[in-house]
């Protein structure tokens, strides 16, 4: 019989235990008993010293959560914002012509790939739930001797890549190569000391680690090879064909080279590339008794100097409509300027740079027809 009753109490106590666990393992959502000191800063369990934390607040589980994972990421947002001083020479020149932005590095692009890197390392450390008030509380945080030993090597793997674009831009007699390393490198340490400010932010002494080059340093270096060794000329043709040659060497310049119009004094700066257009605009008949109608066309190709190589060619067409032809044709010239010559300006730079390939010839036909009545986009 004592057996029997003990085995009974033995039985209840574990299942007493049971209980209280799963109780104990929901408690954070279900509210508990005292506000936990994390919800004002301060906590005896998460460190100032070895965690880096946030506390989201709502009326929902899911919003609380989304909420701390925001306040962390803000932290190292504002950091990066207030260290951004010394890579402004860069991210200015990668800021112009902002119509075209997917191959830009700008701040915001900065900070949201180092902050999305940085956010891997961050989780829920603690909830709660104020039964009274209806609230949620969650605290996001890190760990942050495992975020700053993830953050040292990513930094070194930069730094590796770095050097070897270095060595090799300061090394190979190749031009374009030379230009491509230049650029990769500027725009890696450009990451690499938005990762910096996160490793200064994660790490509670507010110590960085130093790269071996300054984002100005390699920009200028960049900018003085384009200016003296890597020259472009232009020539464009047809009507119109002042506006649409200058909106062209404009938006060349804007990408940082030096570059010579049609007919104007050869420079001391070797000429490398040269990109050769034509425009056409003629009127059109359309049935309409308001407005008049004007077609344009404008054709282009890209060759090396040294061997007359073509390696790209672009072709756009369309057309512009106002109540006078003169008036069309303004703006048929404003439009050219905008997609033929700024789009034309990019592909150029993008192809130098090494970022994306020209189009070739076979695969742009020609924007113009061959004779002015038959025009290769309708009437």
């Amino acid at each position: 019989m004592r057996s029997w009753l003990t085995f009974l109490m033995k039985r209840s106590s574990e299942a007493g235990l049971a209980i209280m666990l799963v109780l104990s393992a929901g408690c954070g959502w279900m509210g508990g008993p005292a506000r936990p000191a994390w919800i004002d800063g301060n906590s005896a369990q998460y460190p100032a010293s070895q965690y880096l934390v946030g506390v989201g607040q709502a009326d929902s589980r899911p919003q609380a959560t989304e909420q701390a994972y925001a306040a962390v990421s803000r932290i190292f947002k504002a950091e990066i914002t207030a260290q951004a001083k010394d890579w402004e020479s860069y991210l200015v020149v990668e800021s112009r012509g902002q119509t075209n932005t997917e191959r830009r590095l700008t701040l915001d692009n900065v900070t949201r790939v180092t902050t999305d890197k940085v956010l891997e390392n961050v989780q829920i450390l603690d909830t709660w739930f104020d039964q009274k008030a209806r609230q949620y509380y969650a605290l996001a945080g890190m760990n942050r001797a495992q975020a700053e030993s993830a953050m040292v090597e990513r930094l070194a793997e930069l730094d590796r890549t770095i050097q070897t674009q270095v060595t090799e831009a300061r090394h190979t007699q190749d031009k374009l190569s030379r230009v491509r390393n230049l650029k990769r490198a500027a725009k890696n340490l450009v990451l690499r000391e938005a990762y910096n400010t996160d490793l200064r932010t994660i790490r509670s002494s507010g110590q960085g680690s130093p790269a071996g080059y300054r984002v100005a340093e390699l920009t200028a270096e960049l900018e003085q090879f384009l200016s003296t060794q890597y020259g472009m000329a232009v020539e464009v043709s047809g009507e119109q064909a002042e506006p649409l040659e200058r909106a062209l060497i404009e938006g060349l310049a804007q990408e940082g080279f030096s570059v010579a119009g049609h007919g104007a004094a050869s420079g001391t700066t070797p000429v490398e590339l040269l990109i050769k257009g034509t425009v056409r605009l003629w009127p059109i008949e359309v049935h309409d008794p308001h407005f008049r109608y004007v077609r344009w066309c404008t054709d282009a190709v890209i060759e090396e100097t040294a061997t007359h190589r073509v390696i790209g060619a672009v072709s756009r067409g369309g057309k512009e409509g106002h109540v006078t032809e003169r008036e069309a044709t303004a703006k048929a010239v404003r439009v050219m300027q905008q997609e033929f010559s700024a789009e034309l300006a990019r592909s150029v730079a993008a192809h130098v740079y090494g970022e994306t390939d020209l189009p070739v010839a076979a695969a742009a036909p020609s924007g113009c027809p061959k004779e002015t009545g038959a025009s290769p986009l309708g009437r």
